[in-house]
């Protein structure tokens, strides 16, 4: 049965605040949520200590399964939600193609929802309770806001994060190291002779965009570069972003030889300000992005970047958040975080920097 994108009308009451939540069962017995949910569904891979506990903990608690929590195993019909709200559209089409290719394969219902920015959080988590869903994928920024973590728990929604180190309650992340993957692409303009090495920060409403800046920041360190504060600008992720920050780093009286964003957008931003200005890429400026979306190679020149397997990780997002409530996962991917490896690709962006003095920066 091919994956079916919809939106149901069903309605399902919400719970009163003071009603005890398979969070709270959970973190009464010291286990995670989706090991509950086990227990409630009766399914074989849980330790019968820990089962037992869960179960003096369930009857503690006196708490009572929502329908989310009470899904069986096996063939029956699981609707998972995707719910969204990013400014890059090039990761969301990423994003979007893993998750129906995974949900085609596990043979489930992929609802996908937007989430607008000015909206209700309490509203918009009734919504999907309307649509009767049994889990829901979480990527950035909404699995870095708390509230929307803490909202979606409280109704006992299961929930799989993607790209953010951010796990409260034992949530379940797929992501990968960006810390590890800023630091490498770093260290590797470094190696080309780049000394002045400008970043665009991305927005701080994602723990992502922290971690990069802090990769950036070590590999200066360890090569005994001092950070220069006028080198950092910050962006939100955007294209628009992207041009504005790129304009303060090469307005700079002695601007940088090469410039890291934190994504492709800002990058090809940035490359276009260079343009305007009259200066070669790579020749007069190193450009650098982050996650390798169709926007690398859309532009000239072709990006380096680090590739982030954004397909892969919702693939793994939903067959993870699929197998716990089927049942079929392990204790260890229930509780941690799973970590996907990441590349460097070199493209035409990046060269070592000019031995002759550099093109004058000007604005056209």
């Amino acid at each position: 049965m091919a994956a079916n994108i919809k939106t149901e009308n069903s309605k399902t009451p919400r719970r009163p605040r003071d009603v005890p939540t398979i969070s709270d069962v959970a973190r009464h017995a010291g286990v995670s949520p989706m090991t509950v949910s086990r227990v409630i569904n009766d399914h074989d891979a849980v330790r019968s200590s820990t089962r037992e506990r869960v179960k003096q903990s369930i009857e503690a608690l006196n708490y009572a399964p929502s329908v989310a929590a009470r899904t069986l195993a096996g063939g029956d019909e699981l609707r998972i939600g995707l719910v969204y709200s990013n400014p890059s559209a090039s990761y969301l089409s990423e994003l979007l193609v893993g998750s129906l290719d995974q949900a085609r394969h596990s043979n489930v219902h992929l609802l996908v929802e937007q989430f607008e920015e000015e909206a209700s959080i309490a509203e918009f988590v009734q919504h999907l309770q309307r649509g009767r869903l049994n889990g829901i994928i979480l990527p950035p920024p909404l699995c870095d806001l708390p509230e929307m973590v803490d909202a979606l728990q409280a109704v006992d929604l299961p929930i799989v994060s993607v790209a953010t180190s951010y796990s409260p309650g034992g949530i379940p992340v797929v992501s990968i190291d960006d810390f590890s993957a800023a630091r490498e692409m770093t260290q590797h303009l470094i190696s080309l002779g780049h000394a002045r090495i400008g970043f665009i920060k991305g927005n701080p409403n994602q723990c992502a965009s922290e971690r990069r800046y802090e990769g950036y920041l070590a590999a200066l360190s360890e090569a005994g570069l001092e950070l220069e504060p006028s080198l950092v600008s910050q962006g939100f992720f955007t294209y628009r972003s992207g041009l504005d920050a790129a304009e303060q780093i090469l307005d700079l009286s002695e601007p940088p030889t090469a410039i890291f964003a934190s994504n492709d957008d800002m990058a090809a931003a940035t490359v276009a300000v260079a343009h305007r200005r009259g200066m070669d890429v790579p020749g007069d400026l190193t450009v650098c992005g982050f996650d390798d979306t169709l926007m690398a190679t859309a532009i000239w020149p072709e990006l380096t970047t680090i590739r982030q397997p954004i397909q892969a990780m919702s693939r793994a997002a939903m067959d993870l958040i699929v197998k716990c409530l089927r049942g079929t996962s392990d204790q260890t991917a229930q509780n941690g975080a799973q970590l996907l490896g990441y590349s460097l690709i070199r493209r035409q962006s990046d060269a070592a920097p000019r031995k002759r003095p550099r093109h004058s920066s000007h604005k056209k």
